[in-house]
């Protein structure tokens, strides 16, 4: 039975042959965590929908206007990532640091909304699908839920997760490598960890969907022997791909977020930008800190001590400062922001990290958890910035020499840019479009098959 394409209305579709419908090919995405987990996915579903696929993200409802302006449809997630943040629960996270007890500390600040994505991702991919591609703190259950409705599904990952000898695992909060035999030993202990936290939820669903008991470590360890496919969304000029990850594991490039065309500056920002030399950037996202005005006197004797100009986000920590060197904003795209200054202060997120280098300026890491020591770290060993100052060590000296150290080295700058120009030539969303045109023709020459 042939299966043919044909463009109808901008969309992909399939002609089946015997009942003569078309079918829309249809790719749902699903992800969930904070601002820098979820809108690397809204620029890659806009590429997919770019391509002719109807495309959804599952994802918290705060996100919302952010997957509709990019032409998505949008399926909710449960949890509100900056309430959770906010609670006693993440505070404590916080405080935790880095490191393996961090680690441990995620995993019951994790453990406590399983069940509940669990639920949602299950109502997503209910609603109708063809493929199914699954972020990194979706994909232990999301395996679950396409297994059960017999639909092909993949990995995103913003950081790599697969056990290596090259480095220390990147969520285990720290930069230090044990050595080839140690990074392995503790690549496996991290992904037993993981195990854990899903264990639970993976084996209700199992029970729900009536799928064989499997424990979340061995459906975990059946995918890999079966080569389920993970792509990872940042670029093999950053990290480059471990030499011992198996063939199904891709370092397929960045996923940038996705801009509005319509999208404006405010002529506040504009006309800061012009009264001056080039102001830095200083932002920590979706860091919530449980003592805002702390981090706010902080970042304003920094930029005091350091004589420079700043654009300042609020983020999910409310950073308030007041001067005629320093402008307030919210949400201002990186994209247009970060060329426009002389460095960027952030908190290591991957997508932060990642607009940093895209935009080819030096930046000054303050990592505080989880993966964003490892991030901290390769800014360090790429050259183009500083020494990484932690969070839990942060002071208003450290920070203004390292923003001194940043803006005052021209060597930051051009080794910045240098990357950056190599980066533009790369395309992160060719081999996931490339994976779901193979997967989807496959599924539905599959489907007419059996039906003839």
């Amino acid at each position: 039975m042939c299966v043919r394409r044909w463009g109808v209305a901008g969309s992909l579709w399939l002609f089946r042959g015997f009942d003569s419908r078309l079918v829309a090919v249809h790719v749902l995405i699903a992800a969930a965590g904070s601002h820098g987990d979820v809108v690397p996915f809204v620029g890659l579903g806009h590429r997919l929908a770019a391509a002719g696929y109807e495309v959804s993200l599952a994802t918290h409802a705060a996100f919302e206007a952010s997957v509709r302006g990019a032409g998505l449809e949008f399926r909710g997630l449960p949890v509100n990532p900056r309430a959770e943040l906010a609670s006693e629960h993440g505070q404590r996270l916080l405080r935790s640091g880095a490191g393996p007890a961090c680690v441990v500390r995620a995993l019951r600040f994790g453990r406590r909304f399983m069940p509940e994505l669990g639920r949602g991702l299950l109502d997503a991919v209910a609603e109708g699908c063809d493929l199914v591609l699954l972020s990194a703190t979706t994909a232990p259950l999301g395996q679950v839920v396409a297994e059960g409705m017999r639909l092909p599904s993949a990995g995103l990952s913003l950081q790599p997760l697969a056990p290596t000898a090259e480095f220390f695992p990147a969520v285990a909060g720290s930069a230090v490598s044990l050595g080839r035999y140690g990074n392995r030993i503790a690549g496996g202990a991290a992904q037993l960890a993981v195990d854990r936290l899903f264990a639970p939820t993976v084996g209700q669903l199992r029970r729900q969907l009536g799928l064989p008991a499997e424990t979340a470590g061995r459906m975990r360890r059946r995918h890999a022997d079966r080569g389920w496919p993970v792509f990872h969304g940042f670029s093999p000029l950053v990290v480059p791909r471990p030499a011992d990850w198996a063939p199904s594991v891709s370092v397929a490039g960045y996923w940038w977020p996705h801009q509005e065309p319509g999208w404006r500056p405010s002529d506040r920002l504009c006309d800061f930008l012009q009264a001056g030399p080039p102001p830095v950037f200083v932002g920590f996202g979706s860091l919530v800190v449980d003592d805002g005005d702390w981090l706010s006197r902080v970042v304003a004797g920094a930029l005091r001590a350091a004589r420079v100009r700043a654009v300042v986000q609020r983020g999910w920590s409310g950073l308030s400062l007041a001067g005629d060197d320093v402008l307030m904003v919210d949400e201002v795209p990186h994209a247009w922001l970060f060329p426009r200054v002389a460095a960027v202060v952030h908190h290591a997120g991957a997508g932060t990290t990642g607009a940093g280098l895209r935009a080819g300026v030096p930046s000054v890491a303050v990592p505080a958890q989880l993966d964003a020591p490892f991030w901290a770290a390769r800014l360090a060993a790429l050259g183009v910035g500083p020494e990484p100052v932690p969070l839990r060590e942060l002071s208003a000296g450290r920070l203004a020499a390292a923003l001194r150290q940043a803006v005052g080295t021209p060597a930051y700058g051009l080794r910045a840019q240098a990357l950056a120009d190599r980066l533009k030539t790369e395309d992160g969303a060719r081999d996931v479009l490339e994976f779901a045109r193979q997967t989807t023709a496959i599924r539905h020459h599959s489907i007419d098959t059996r039906r003839s």
